[in-house]
C-alpha cells in the first residue's frame, strides 16, 4: 500500500479533506511546523501520528528543511501533500522530494501566487477566481498544475464570501488529485501533466450570466 505525509501549519481544514476521502493509501503521518496547529488534533482523533518541528527552532531555512525532509524520509512516503503549510521551501528540500510533492493554492495559477489571493481577485475585478493543485517545484507557485476548479466572483463578494466557496472548491479537488496520484494516474510530459484516463469536456463556461429575455 502506497504511503503519504501531509503538511500542515494551522487548522488543517484540507488536511481533513483528504484523511475522510478514503484515499487508496495509509496516511503515515500528519507533520506540522506550528505546536499550538489545530488540525493536529483532529489528526489525531483519527488514530494518525503526528510530529511537530519547529522551525523557530532552528537558525535559518536551510537546517529546518532538513529536519523536517529527515522527519519525512523516516516514513518512507511515495507523496508529500502540503495543505496549508506556510513556510517557502528551500530549492534543496523541493528537489528531494520532487515529482511527489504537490501543493494546494487558492487561485487560479498562474493568477495571483503567493498570499492573500482572495484581495488580489478582487482588486484586479476578475469574473472567475478559484483554487489549483500542482507539483510543487523552486519557483513559488509555479509548478505544473493538475487540476483546478473555478468559482464565479459575485456582486458584493468580500475576501471572506469568496474564501469560502473557493474553499468549498479545496475541499473536493485535494483529495481527487491526491487520488490520481496514488493510483499511479499522473504522469510529467515536457513539464505539463496528463491523466490516464482524462476525458475531453466541450463548451466553455460563460460568466456573469443574465436570464433569457
Amino acid at each position: 500500500m502506497k504511503r503519504y505525509v501531509i503538511l500542515i501549519s494551522g487548522r488543517g481544514s484540507n488536511m481533513e479533506s483528504l484523511l475522510d476521502a478514503g484515499l487508496p493509501g495509509a496516511c503515515a503521518l500528519v507533520l506540522s511546523n506550528r505546536p499550538d496547529a489545530a488540525g493536529l488534533a483532529a489528526a489525531a482523533s483519527r488514530g494518525i501520528a503526528t510530529a511537530v518541528i519547529d522551525h523557530r527552532g532552528f537558525a535559518s531555512r536551510e537546517e529546518f528543511d532538513a529536519a523536517l525532509a529527515a522527519e519525512i524520509e523516516r516514513h518512507a512516503p511515495d507523496l508529500v501533500l502540503l495543505a496549508g503549510f506556510m513556510r517557502i521551501l528551500t530549492d534543496g528540500f523541493v528537489r528531494r522530494f520532487e515529482g511527489r510533492l504537490l501543493n494546494i493554492h487558492p487561485s487560479l495559477l498562474p493568477l495571483f501566487p503567493g498570499v492573500k489571493t482572495h484581495a488580489q481577485a478582487l482588486a484586479a475585478g476578475v469574473r472567475l477566481h478559484g483554487c489549483s493543485v500542482h507539483f510543487v517545484t523552486p519557483a513559488l507557485d509555479g509548478g505544473p498544475i493538475i487540476a483546478q476548479a473555478a468559482v464565479p466572483v459575485q456582486a458584493g463578494d468580500d475576501e471572506a464570501s469568496l474564501g469560502r466557496r473557493v474553499l468549498a472548491e479545496e475541499h473536493l479537488l485535494y483529495p481527487r488529485v491526491a487520488r490520481w496520484f496514488l493510483e499511479g494516474r499522473l504522469q510529467l510530459v515536457a513539464q505539463r501533466v496528463q491523466l490516464a484516463g482524462e476525458v475531453a469536456v466541450g463548451g466553455a463556461l460563460h460568466v456573469p450570466q443574465v436570464a433569457a429575455t
